[in-house]
């Protein structure tokens, strides 16, 4: 009798390599832990991924899809806060690898959903274009993202990981209402034309990325 398809086994190969990713990097993440911990065997592996970098693709893009569906519940700017925060904390395995060079190619070009997200609730709120936000998006995804790696890291547990959480809530909030009023201050210098995140292919980190886009461009 054939044997009847696992319909969950890119699920747990993906899970496996999540947790192994987390516990001990790249050096840890090799097909054949991948299938060992997923409870199959390296060319069952193969038959799905091509490789490591392939795996951890699959792994992002399905974790930004997933935070994005908990953002989307969402009804305020400040709900999306809280919903960030839950959603990393309670998935912490999978978001500390969506993170790994995240301002780097191949993650600096696929698709920022939550990020977009966020960005145009804030646009919303204050009244301009989401692009005109994204100095201000950065502070917050900062701010989210800190807190986040605090628990994580720093192992918070009770009444410290709730007062962390809301503590970021907070001042999430205080400096989105700070722009709102035009109370906002600036350090440093302007935002630059040549740095955009969250669009795809489109996304780049300054004139220096531009530049390499540009040559890679010409050379095909």
């Amino acid at each position: 009798m054939p044997r009847q398809p696992d319909p969950e086994l890119e699920q747990r190969i993906l899970d496996a390599a999540s947790r192994l990713w987390a516990r001990g990097g790249e050096k840890a993440l090799t097909m054949r832990a991948v299938a060992k911990a997923a409870g199959t065997t390296t060319p069952t592996v193969y038959e799905r991924y091509r490789n490591r970098g392939d795996i951890l693709r699959a792994l992002r893009l399905e974790t930004r899809r997933e935070l994005f569906a908990a953002l989307n519940r969402a009804r305020t700017v400040q709900q999306s806060v809280e919903y960030y925060i839950g959603y990393a904390l309670d998935h912490s395995y999978a978001y500390e690898v969506l993170f790994d060079g995240v301002g780097k190619p191949p993650s600096l070009h696929e698709p920022w959903p939550s990020f977009n997200l966020m960005r145009e609730r804030i646009a919303k709120r204050i009244g301009g274009p989401p692009r005109q936000y994204s100095r201000l998006m950065l502070a917050v995804w900062s701010l989210m993202h800190g807190a986040v790696m605090l628990i994580i890291r720093g192992r918070f547990e009770g009444p410290l990981r709730v007062q962390t959480v809301h503590a970021c809530i907070d001042a999430c909030e205080s400096i989105i209402e700070a722009a709102r009023s035009r109370r906002m201050t600036q350090s440093g210098p302007k935002w630059p034309a040549g740095l955009v995140l969250g669009e795809g292919e489109e996304s780049r980190v300054g004139d220096g990325e531009r530049a390499k886009k540009t040559g890679r461009a010409r050379q095909k």
